[in-house]
């Protein structure tokens, strides 16, 4: 190490970015309106998300306690659809693992992209325990409107380290911005101050960043629907060391050699473009209709808008083209044989070949008795996918931010169908009116995968009134969800 010279000693200044991302944390209001009733949605979406995968015993082997008998009552926090009740670091993996399960929850999408929603793991299971923990002492619990505002919180920090910093191009998965969120608003509910909560930050990112190996292909696998329940359990667990005292570092990003910016982004510099407020949550995107990739949302529209002129001519297709941005091409666009289900809903040509065969997607489509079908795999042979630069100019622009694709099937006798061309999907805020309905339909119908109709229309009856939700005590909120 001789050429590395002589290290100075003396403590840094604490990194620009972990004081502003600690700052906002402690010190920011939530005041948009706005802000809160998207938030309100999002809530709703994300525990419906959490519901619906309960019907994949995939996903629930990985519930419970982390060894038979360790649950946590009467203090711990209650898992959604569940009977289980569980000390919060195991908590929030569960919840993280259930909501992510299907891909089907929120999404932001920028230079990097994720879904900031998988932050409810860390925030229900804080909120859940330090409620029932307070009640215990004879203090008051935490408030919906509590955990609602800390939602705001984790979707800025998250969204908005994605705006400029590409994680993937350098290998990273972009479930360490939830590790970071979940840390930050962990510590806020925990009670720790500034300097606590920054310390948890700097600790969040010396963890590095775990690879993108489980997205993509040869090795894609179930990992990617539990990798932001282990962000989020980290998160708390990094909160939890912090609230005892243990100390941060302060050029965890910058220092030379060492730190995160010359070990994990080849030397970049961490940058955000704009400070922290609500603008993320104000304009996230919903995940309405179809549980798939983000990327490929547009292209399952423009697809189930053929499947009535090509449902009865499947034989005599010659080729199909997709047209996508290059984010869309980069990492969903897949050729070969699809191992499982998490295989199937991050290649776009599966995406695009169900809804043209059967007119739907939903999660059951990517399991293996839909995926035998031989019209499938027939049908992805004869795709091109291709990269148009205008969706993926628009793709980044901050006033647009579309996510378009476009479908069109050509047939061996010279036919072709129109270029269906779909440039926002439903869930994104230039369709948000024409999206909200749509998603409480979704979330009623989640619900009712789990619950009798009498629980199903005590949890509609209170979240459909933002005053009344922001109002309840959280503990009671969490109470109604159980089994």
């Amino acid at each position: 190490m001789s050429d590395m010279g002589i290290l100075e000693a003396k403590r840094p200044e604490f990194d620009e970015l972990l004081t502003k991302i600690a700052r906002y944390t402690d010190e920011y209001e939530i005041k948009s309106a706005l802000a809160l009733q998207t938030a309100r949605y999002c809530l709703m979406d994300t525990l419906g998300c959490g519901l619906l995968a309960l019907k994949y015993p995939a996903c629930t082997k990985l519930l419970g306690p982390s060894v038979e008998g360790a649950e946590f009552r009467p203090l711990g926090a209650k898992i959604p659809g569940t009977s289980y009740q569980l000390e919060p670091i195991r908590a929030a993996f569960n919840v993280g693992a259930m909501v992510r399960w299907l891909d089907f929850n929120d999404t932001w999408l920028a230079a990097e992209w994720g879904h900031p929603s998988d932050n409810l793991g860390a925030i229900w299971a804080v909120a859940d325990y330090i409620s029932r923990k307070n009640l215990s002492e004879a203090k008051p619990p935490l408030k919906v409107s509590c955990v609602l505002k800390a939602m705001i919180k984790a979707h800025e920090i998250q969204g908005i380290l994605a705006l400029e910093n590409c994680f993937n191009k350098v290998g990273m998965d972009h479930v360490l911005l939830v590790r970071i969120a979940s840390t930050a608003v962990a510590a806020k509910l925990l009670g720790c101050d500034f300097n606590e909560i920054r310390n948890a930050i700097s600790n969040a990112f010396i963890d590095g960043g775990a690879l993108r190996t489980y997205r993509h292909a040869p090795n894609t696998g179930s990992r990617k629907s539990w990798a932001a329940g282990d962000a989020s359990s980290r998160g708390v667990d990094l909160a939890l060391k912090a609230r005892t005292g243990e100390m941060g570092y302060p050029s965890a990003l910058s220092a030379k050699f060492w730190g995160y910016e010359d070990v994990k982004m080849k030397g970049l510099k961490l940058s955000i473009p704009q400070e922290f407020g609500s603008y993320v949550m104000e304009n996230v995107l919903f995940k309405i209709s179809f549980p798939a990739e983000f990327h490929a949302q547009t292209a399952v529209e423009a697809a189930l808008k053929l499947h009535d002129e090509v449902k009865n001519r499947l034989d005599e297709i010659e080729k199909i083209i997709i047209t996508t941005q290059e984010s869309g091409h980069r990492i969903i666009n897949k050729t070969g044989e699809l191992a499982n289900p998490a295989d199937r809903d991050h290649c776009i040509q599966y995406m695009v070949a169900v809804p043209l065969i059967f007119g739907r997607l939903n999660a059951d489509d990517y399991e293996d008795n839909i995926a035998k079908d031989p019209r499938i795999d027939a049908l992805r042979a004869k795709m091109i996918v291709e990269v148009d630069e205008r969706y993926t100019k628009e793709y980044l622009e901050s006033d647009k931010r579309s996510i378009a694709n476009a479908v069109q099937v050509f047939f061996k006798d010279g036919s072709k169908t129109d270029k269906i061309e779909v440039e926002y999907p439903i869930g994104h805020r230039v369709r948000r009116e024409e999206g909200i309905p749509l998603l409480i339909a979704k979330f009623k119908a989640n619900l009712a995968t789990r619950f009798s109709p009498k629980q199903c229309e005590r949890i509609i009856a209170i979240c459909e009134n933002q005053q009344d939700l922001e109002n309840t005590n959280f503990n009671e909120f969490s109470d109604l969800f159980v089994l």
